[in-house]
């Protein structure tokens, strides 16, 4: 409990952090509580379609007479639901490469550095692509794991690279002298001490994982919500001509907004975690 407060202390006198948060947290609120409160328009309605901001319709409507704000706040939970996974299965198959190939080192560690350099040397923006036509994305776990089959290789030289660096400390020793187990080493030695490093981690990959699922679901590859961001300016683009001046341009700027803001928090956010986790870098 202390710590946690500690921690909530460094962000709150660290603006750009702070900020960060905020943005977040209101993002998730909008996800949890926004979709109780705004329904989301199920019938159509073309009189009324394609209007600009007003009272009754705070952000316009869509190409279908459909409440944009709702289909935005609808989207917010997708959005969010969507990065979350993503950077757990990154996460989870990054750590379990690198620290493996760390701890294990020879020719486990050969081989999975191996692996993981193919993974680097092709582009993974493509390799989505491919996959997303391949599998049938139905729901948000199926899209997640398809953005994080080809994104952990970077992150699991790095925890191999920390992990190196562990091995090499005085507690570790204690530990392999004492006959712990692998697993016990990694997970209850290592991991506690690279809880900033991940906790960093985590959240720039929940904004790296926004724009590949928008990347994604723009080329009309993993159409699996209408209301995700990614579809809302699918639509707006291809069902509107949203970018050639006509009147859906609020519908198009909405999602651009949405998603610049989330990673404007995710980044800002993601700044100051090193500092709250690392007492070091404090004033």
């Amino acid at each position: 409990m202390k710590s946690l407060k500690s921690f909530f202390n460094v962000i709150v006198r660290n603006k750009r952090a702070c900020f960060g948060f905020i943005i977040l947290v209101i993002f998730l609120l909008i996800a949890m509580i926004g979709t109780s409160i705004i329904p989301l328009p199920k019938e159509t309605n073309y009189a009324e379609r394609l209007q600009p901001p007003s009272l009754s319709h705070p952000l316009g409507t869509d190409y279908a007479g459909r409440d944009t704000l709702a289909q935005f706040v609808h989207g917010s939970k997708d959005v969010i639901i969507l990065s979350f996974l993503t950077a757990i299965f990154t996460m989870v198959l990054a750590f379990i490469v690198g620290g493996i190939s760390g701890a294990a080192g020879g020719k486990t560690d050969a081989i999975l550095m191996f692996i993981t350099n193919v993974i680097l040397t092709v582009p993974s923006f493509p390799i989505m692509m491919v996959l997303s036509m391949l599998i049938k994305v139905t729901n948000p776990v199926t899209f997640a794991l398809i953005l994080s089959m080809w994104s952990w290789g970077g992150l699991a030289r790095a925890i191999r690279s920390q992990i190196l660096s562990f091995k090499r400390r005085d507690y570790i020793e204690a530990s392999r002298i004492l006959g712990l187990s692998l697993g016990h080493i990694v997970f209850k030695d290592m991991l506690p001490n690279m809880a900033s490093y991940i906790a960093y981690h985590f959240i720039m990959i929940m904004k790296s994982a926004v724009t590949a699922s928008v990347g994604l679901m723009v080329l009309g590859l993993a159409p699996f919500s209408s209301t995700h961001w990614g579809m809302m300016l699918n639509l707006a683009m291809g069902s509107t001509a949203a970018l050639y001046g006509s009147s859906a341009i609020y519908y198009f700027l909405t999602p651009v907004i949405g998603i610049m803001l989330f990673q404007i928090g995710c980044l800002f956010f993601a700044s100051g975690m090193d500092e709250a986790f690392n007492p070091r870098l404090r004033d």
